[in-house]
């Protein structure tokens, strides 16, 4: 019975502290004002403040993160409605999302190495740029530590919303297409639901470009990590 109320209150707690960060973020919209980050940053207070176990909260907790793939899933739903646009443009789309992982996960590593990061810690940061599940997955086939993984994707995640509008107007990407592309394969679901809001188009590709870059960090990680280290 208790574990029920817990669950019970860690889920309406955490909708919320979102609804809260949402209505903040229309009032005030801002990079830094995303609902991810506020609310995040509420919730690590609140349980800080309260001293309330991650694994307590996670009782309820875990069936908001089981809502991760039907979210992800219902990106598909802007791909479908420009396929013909995004079917002429697979090739720049896909040589860009395949260059962004390789630079993705082999500057990560390498200036990990530089900075003199302990190998654990490199083996959990070098998928840092997919989804949650995948790099969690790719981060125990390298010996990693999978919850340190889950905090790099956070950081990547939230790190590229908040650093993309400066990136892209310094180097004048201002094509949906190269916006979509760069976010996508840097910043995975954060990235495409923030430039979804943006622009339509630039979020179908970068959809397209966060499910390619799965594939292929998936694929090339612990090659390169291999060789790099």
């Amino acid at each position: 019975m208790m574990d029920s109320l817990i669950a019970i209150a860690a889920i309406t707690g955490t909708v919320g502290i979102y609804a809260a960060a949402v209505y903040i973020y229309k009032k005030f919209n801002s990079a830094f004002t995303i609902p991810i980050i506020i609310a995040t940053v509420i919730i690590i207070a609140i349980l800080l403040a309260f001293q309330v176990p991650y694994d307590t909260y996670m009782r309820g907790g875990e069936w908001i993160d089981h809502m991760l793939g039907p979210a992800i899933v219902a990106l598909a739903y802007p791909v479908y409605q420009r396929r013909r646009i995004l079917k002429k443009l697979l090739v720049p789309i896909l040589s860009g999302t395949i260059l962004g992982a390789g630079v993705g996960v082999s500057t990560g590593v390498l200036l990990a190495k530089w900075a003199g990061v302990d190998q654990l810690i490199i083996h959990s940061l070098a998928p840092k740029s997919v989804t949650t599940p995948v790099a969690m997955a790719i981060t125990d086939t390298l010996g990693g530590a999978t919850p340190l993984a889950a905090v790099f994707v956070m950081i990547a995640g939230i790190g590229g919303v908040l650093i993309s509008s400066t990136v892209m107007k310094y180097f004048r990407i201002t094509h949906p297409i190269g916006r979509g592309v760069g976010m996508g394969s840097a910043s995975h679901a954060i990235g495409t639901a923030t430039i979804m809001e943006q622009n339509q188009l630039a979020g179908s590709v970068s959809t397209i470009a966060m499910v390619v870059s799965a594939v292929v960090v998936s694929v090339i990680t612990p090659g390169l990590v291999a060789v790099l280290m």
